[in-house]
């Protein structure tokens, strides 16, 4: 008798998908058989967003083209509801610092209440991806910043389009490189990086939990 398929989801809102959360999808897939990169439709990055929903779950679809046991979908409202819709009892959580570990262990015990059956696997990224995360990407692209070595190379052919070749080229604009990127350290020490919503709920509080408002920065 063969064993059931293990799914999981991975969600997030890949605004854009960073090399940090490509290797969480790549590693979770020697622990599962089939891994669902779910991109939350909310409301909270509106302004914020580099790509829309739709332009999100396509940049995705070509990232991994190659991968048949890596799926793609958008969701909204309650994650343990589209899990338990998509018969995939584990959802995968990437921990980029110890700071993140206290509200997602909050979230993970939130979803369990909701879904019993629910497991939640937290995943440290390669230590040499640990400080990246969307909004940091978003901010140095935005100001003029080389982001080559972080957003894997689909991705990067898209925000040239975007943005302009001076986010896949240092030597079109070096002090614009290097101002970005200051100034992205400065704020990452206070909210680029550490953009985590407050239990209570308030805007952000997207697809690392339980309910959704209405998108993870």
């Amino acid at each position: 008798m063969s064993k059931p398929e293990r799914t999981a989801v991975y969600p997030g809102s890949f605004d854009p998908i960073t090399l940090g959360h490509d290797d969480i999808v790549r590693r979770s897939l020697k622990l599962v058989d089939r891994v669902i990169v779910a991109v939350a439709e909310t409301s909270t990055q509106t302004k914020s967003s580099l790509f829309d929903l739709e332009e999100r779950v396509e940049i995705l679809e070509r990232v991994y083209k190659g991968e048949p046991r890596v799926t793609i979908s958008s969701f909204e409202g309650l994650l343990v509801d589209f899990a338990r819709t998509s018969a995939a009892p584990i959802i995968i959580r990437g921990l980029r610092a110890v700071s993140d570990f206290e509200y997602e262990f909050q979230m993970a015990l939130m979803n369990r209440s909701l879904w019993p059956q629910i497991e939640v696997i937290f995943m440290t990224p390669d230590n040499k991806y640990t400080f990246l995360s969307s909004s940091l990407v978003r901010e140095v692209a935005r100001l003029g910043g080389d982001v080559t070595a972080f957003v894997p190379p689909t991705v990067l052919e898209v925000m040239v389009a975007r943005l302009g070749p001076s986010v896949a080229d240092r030597s079109r604009a070096p002090n614009r490189v290097s101002r970005a990127r200051g100034q992205a350290d400065d704020r990452g020490r206070g909210q680029a990086v550490d953009r985590r919503p407050r239990a209570s709920g308030g805007p952000g509080f997207g697809p690392r939990v339980a309910a959704i408002p209405r998108n993870p920065t």
